[in-house]
């Protein structure tokens, strides 16, 4: 054998209690697990005395924006140091797959906040199996620090064939979206996301996103939706979110399924109860949360959407223009602009969480309330400048949820782990560097809101099976060796809002196709990560 990890306390992933065993690693995968008392003990050329540690299965991100990251940083210790052995990405509807040159070109300028411009990138391919054709051959070849699977953006494909029009697809545009949909599941894609709340993915009705759906399932694919709204219509986006995908019969994965805002404080109730009334009708749905309770976008997204159509130009043009941005402020501050999920937005939620300009880094930490008082101006007069100025590419945390809605969501049989972790900024959401230990520290630990067994079914096999992974997400002999090794009484997420890009603690060593990414608290050189593309269908 290559490894065997000695008298490890093992947490499967499948929710059963834990038990000691040693389990033996060969060949990238788990060859044996002895339980104590249970046999010979295997032996190998190495033999690491776990020392209280727990054992568990790799830990799967469900709803990661690494899509550049994972290109551009080979240490990618953010999430390798997490026990992140898995990362889904294209997600919210936005990534650079499928592409060609003007859309490129446009969706790098949208998402500039999420993962930077790009300007560091190659940029060699366009379709979704070219992306993932590179990212298995990064960095001269030895591949990226964990593994990654993604989701066809749908707002992407729109972008691709529709523009950024406010208006119904033809029947012309909606087959070539379909078929882009299907060329990227044959090229291994896991399914399609959508954000329902960003330009141009939202101009889509639930008919076109049905149509897109359709082909989705049938090439054994999940949809993942950002939907229309996490504030005051809340409630009716997860509905038609179910409805859509029940009637295109395909798997439904909620993204980050908070209830936020304050129309939804003690709410998370009813979005369970409708969720388990679809599951006893028949429902294939699951959905991911972090463990915090302020959200994480671009300041640019809080826009109403008439003001976005058009694409990233055509946005600076409305706020340049007096009477344009006029309107803008009267959709955000008194309407309640659907950018902002149906509610006036409040400034002093807004903390300004990265800017792309280096020169505008005093706004970096401070709310745009805070900001606007310094200046001695109104808050819109500062919000406004910081987008002209950052050309779109400022970064924000929304200080809007509600902690007992963050615990009860947690709870639910079909929940998952997703950092949404945005890498992007001087000071990013501390959930991209610390959502698994958080779980585990905060949550399991200290708070006792899960057991330790139930929280790591949550991150590793429930994930896995949305995936469709048969080898991945439990410690059972023969599945691969993507493991983590942590100490329960330990593990905590070292990042905070003062400083959120801090490692975590309690994670000494983790594995990758069974060789070591982590070992003894540090950052090896393997470069152990690979796409997992979807089965073809028969």
């Amino acid at each position: 054998m290559d490894l065997v990890i000695r008298d490890v306390r093992v947490v499967d992933g499948s929710g059963s209690a834990s038990y000691r065993a040693d389990v033996a690693v060969d060949g990238g995968r788990i060859a044996a697990v002895v339980r104590e008392g249970g046999g010979d003990r295997p032996t190998a050329r190495r033999v690491l005395d776990a020392g209280g540690l727990a054992l568990s299965p790799g830990f799967i991100d469900m709803h990661a924006h690494s899509d550049l990251a994972l290109l551009r940083d080979p240490r990618h210790e953010a999430k390798a140091a997490q026990g992140v052995t898995l990362e889904v990405i294209g997600q919210d509807g936005l990534s650079y797959a499928p592409v060609d040159d003007r859309t490129l070109a446009e969706v790098r300028a949208q998402i500039t906040g999420w993962n930077g411009d790009g300007s560091d990138i190659d940029f060699s391919w366009r379709s979704v199996g070219e992306y993932l054709d590179r990212l298995d051959h990064g960095f001269g070849g030895d591949g990226i620090a964990v593994n990654a699977a993604y989701l066809i953006p749908q707002g992407t494909v729109r972008m691709l064939a529709v523009g950024w029009d406010d208006r119904p697809a033809t029947p012309a545009e909606t087959e070539r979206m379909k078929e882009l949909v299907a060329e990227g599941m044959a090229q291994g894609a896991v399914g399609m996301s959508s954000g329902l709340t960003y330009t141009p993915g939202m101009y889509a009705s639930d008919a076109e996103l049905t149509e897109l759906c359709r082909v989705v399932g049938e090439h054994g694919g999940y949809y993942c939706p950002h939907h229309r709204s996490y504030g005051a219509g809340a409630l009716r986006a997860y509905e038609e979110m179910v409805d859509l995908t029940r009637e295109a019969r395909c798997p439904l994965h909620l993204a980050h399924a908070t209830m936020n805002f304050g129309v939804n404080e003690g709410r998370a109730p009813e979005l369970l109860a409708l969720l388990d009334a679809a599951l006893a009708g028949g429902a294939d749905i699951s959905l991911d949360t972090y463990p915090y309770t302020p959200g994480c976008t671009t300041l640019v997204a809080m826009l109403p959407s008439w003001a976005s159509e058009g694409g990233p130009e055509a946005i600076l043009a409305r706020l340049r223009d007096g009477a344009a941005a006029e309107r803008i402020r009267l959709a955000m501050e008194v309407e309640g602009a659907d950018g902002c999920h149906g509610v006036p937005i409040e400034w002093d939620t807004i903390e300004i969480s990265g800017v792309s300009d280096p020169a505008l880094g005093r706004f970096v930490g401070k709310t745009v309330a805070r900001s606007a008082a310094e200046n001695g101006e109104q808050p819109w007069a500062t919000a406004r400048r910081l987008l002209i100025e950052d050309r779109l590419g400022s970064t924000i945390l929304q200080h809007v949820g509600h902690e007992e809605n963050v615990r009860q969501i947690m709870r639910h049989r079909v929940h998952t782990g997703g950092s949404d972790g945005i890498l992007q900024g001087a000071k990013p959401h501390p959930r991209a560097y610390g959502t698994f230990p958080q779980y585990l520290g905060r949550y399991v630990r200290e708070l006792g809101v899960l057991s330790l067994e139930e929280c790591v079914a949550h991150l590793t096999s429930r994930p896995a099976a949305r995936l469709r992974l048969s080898d991945r997400g439990l410690v059972r002999t023969g599945y691969r060796a993507d493991l983590v090794l942590f100490d329960p009484a330990e593990v905590a997420a070292g990042s905070t809002f003062e400083a959120p890009k801090s490692l975590p603690t309690g994670i000494p060593y983790v594995l990758i196709d069974g060789r070591f990414v982590m070992e003894d608290g540090r950052r090896t050189d393997v470069l152990a990560g690979r796409t997992v593309r979807r089965a073809p269908t028969a």
